[in-house]
């Protein structure tokens, strides 16, 4: 028989924070999973479900679920602000001393909690990522993913793990790091691993998506990956000083050889082919060096705006916590 949840009258232990979209009709039993994990660990608890925007009608299935649960908590958010902001806006509502980030589409098992959080516990870790083993993925979709951590980790200079993503446990003192964090362009589980806090990885089960269908396409990956590293790498600007280079020793190459041809009657307009190809390769790089200037300025921009990079629309709690 499963024993009882605690009382929220405790101080909170572990916040559970899912972002919501597209799988409105395994909410219930996402529900129903996290409360069965959590119950045998007897500690007081939270579930926080962000609503982004969600297409099937969540926010009115979210309601249903709170007004039944004490423990669950539901938010909306005014639009479509994408994943890692929606899970912004739930650690940032949390108030557990340990937060559990996950999906909902039931592929993060819940009953692996209690895994994660004895071996934070036990093992004195701040994180610890779930670690996919065996993705349950179509190979369209693991391929997509391999291609997104690649580009990820090329641009970033820093290795990504393809077999961890959000799934994970994380101490408050995490939370509040990322919390303060001001960029717009969110990347959670980088973020974490920025801050540098003792980190572990623990295998566990992954299950096929119980509802829908991702909408992480191959191109919005790489567009993520593209935004993603323009707000934590320099790397772009580095290619573009290394175009350059090479662009010039190419331009002092061909003029060297259009003069050779010259010096031997082979072209009887002299300077020709240089000039042909002085304009074609440095108007090609000021091109190409003014595109990767013109990111990293928009950038800037959007970040020097101070605009929120998410809005609340409603909840279900009277006082949200955060």
């Amino acid at each position: 028989m499963t024993a009882a949840p605690v009382p929220l009258t405790l101080p909170i232990e572990l916040s559970v924070v899912v972002p919501v979209y597209g799988c409105v009709g395994c909410l219930e039993e996402l529900a129903d999973q996290v409360e069965a994990a959590v119950a045998g660990m007897d500690i007081a608890f939270e579930m926080i479900l962000v609503d982004d925007a969600s297409p099937d009608g969540a926010w009115g299935r979210i309601q249903e679920l709170a007004a039944t649960r004490a423990w669950l908590t539901g938010l909306r958010l005014s639009r479509n602000f994408g994943q890692h902001s929606a899970i912004s806006a739930g650690i940032e509502h949390s108030s557990g001393r340990w937060t559990v980030v996950m999906d909902c589409d039931l592929q993060d098992v819940p009953a692996e909690i209690p895994r994660l959080y004895r071996k934070a516990l036990e093992e004195n870790y701040e994180v610890v990522f779930a670690q996919r083993v065996e993705r349950q993925d179509t190979p369209l979709k693991r391929l997509s993913s391999w291609g997104f951590f690649a580009t990820l980790g090329w641009l970033t200079g820093v290795p990504q793990d393809p077999s961890t993503a959000n799934f994970g446990i994380f101490h408050r003192k995490v939370i509040d790091a990322v919390c303060a964090m001001p960029e717009r362009d969110r990347s959670f589980p980088l973020m974490v691993k920025w801050a540098g806090f003792r980190t572990a990885k623990l295998p566990v089960r992954h299950q096929q998506r119980a509802q829908g269908e991702s909408s992480y396409t191959l191109r919005r990956l790489l567009r993520l990956a593209m935004n993603i590293a323009l707000g934590y790498s320099e790397k772009p600007l580095r290619m573009v000083a290394g175009t350059g280079i090479f662009c010039a020793l190419v331009a002092f190459v061909m003029v060297a050889i259009s003069v050779l041809r010259w010096w031997d009657g082979d072209i009887q307009v002299a300077g020709y082919t240089s000039i042909i190809a002085a304009i074609w390769l440095i108007g090609g790089l000021m091109m190409f060096s003014m595109g990767v200037v013109g990111l990293y300025v928009g950038q800037v921009f959007r970040n020097v705006q101070r605009r929120p990079y998410y809005i609340v629309a409603d909840t279900t709690a009277e006082a949200p916590h955060g």
